[in-house]
């Protein structure tokens, strides 16, 4: 085994890759805008980034992927933030196009499995993360191994409905969701990131209470924004939580935007070790 991976996070703006050694570190990057023209177009577009790195000795592909995903590596659902994704076969495809192995999870859950394993989330057993960009998402892991649930959305939070209407709809269309509030259309909108923020901290008191997590890490493009988001998420989660989970920890994505590359890289390594 020679120890490198690539790995793709595939997005409704951009189409990151990278190839990464064992421990998840990062060695290269490329990236392209993501294509319209449904899932063949994008998967074509990935393969090429891919062909950038040709001349290494890579092992397997992980994969990053909006949607719900199925363990066949299939989107069995995914919302307009990405057209006409829906039903794409994504690791037979990318094995067709490579023929490397593949292992594909959602694009959060990537994100989610390099935080526990590299990253953040780490020192803790179980933790929500959150990822907050074009689009909401969530994904759980305990004991750095993700939850997946009986239909594939363990965590997820984009649907959640809140009492604020969002300027921009989520990605499902209606404008009462977290996502039409809290992700980075509605704050291109407003110009607002402390109000999206505290909307993003009064709904993570409410799941928090459901989950009993030990750690919360919150990454994603928007939360790049630095102190003016996520302090607001932080001082609205505790002024709502409830008592025993006012302490809990909200913590930033200590890998970055990276976190998603390295969540790959390293599931692609457990698919052939």
């Amino acid at each position: 085994m020679t120890g490198l991976y690539a790995a793709l996070d595939i997005g409704g703006t951009k189409i990151a890759a990278a190839l990464a050694d064992g421990d998840g570190t990062v060695l290269r990057r490329a990236r392209v805008p993501t294509p319209r023209g449904g899932g063949t177009a994008v998967l074509d577009a990935a393969a090429r980034l891919l062909d950038g790195f040709a001349a290494e000795d890579v092992a397997a592909i992980g994969v990053g992927a909006p949607g719900v995903v199925d363990p066949a590596g299939r989107v069995v659902s995914a919302t307009d933030v990405l057209p006409g994704w829906a039903g794409t076969p994504v690791r037979e495809a990318l094995a067709e196009r490579t023929g490397l192995p593949v292992a594909v999870v959602n694009d959060v859950r990537a994100m989610a499995y390099g935080e526990a394993r590299a990253g953040a989330g780490a020192a803790f057993r179980r933790v929500l993360h959150v990822s907050v960009g074009t689009g909401v998402g969530g994904a759980l892991t305990t004991a750095g191994e993700l939850e997946r649930g009986a239909h594939g959305t363990a965590g997820e939070l984009a649907h959640l409905l809140v009492p604020e209407r969002g300027p921009v709809p989520c990605g499902c269309g209606r404008r009462d969701h977290l996502e039409a509030v809290a992700a980075g259309p509605a704050i291109a909108a407003t110009g607002d990131p402390a109000g999206a923020g505290g909307v993003l901290g009064r709904a993570l008191a409410g799941l928090l209470a459901v989950l009993d997590p030990d750690a919360v890490v919150l990454g994603g493009g928007v939360a790049q924004i630095g102190a003016p988001f996520l302090d607001a998420v932080t001082a609205a989660f505790r002024a709502e939580a409830l008592p025993p989970l006012r302490a809990l920890p909200i913590l930033p994505a200590a890998l970055g935007t990276d976190a998603p590359l390295v969540g790959a890289a390293l599931l692609a390594k457990r698919a052939v070790t």
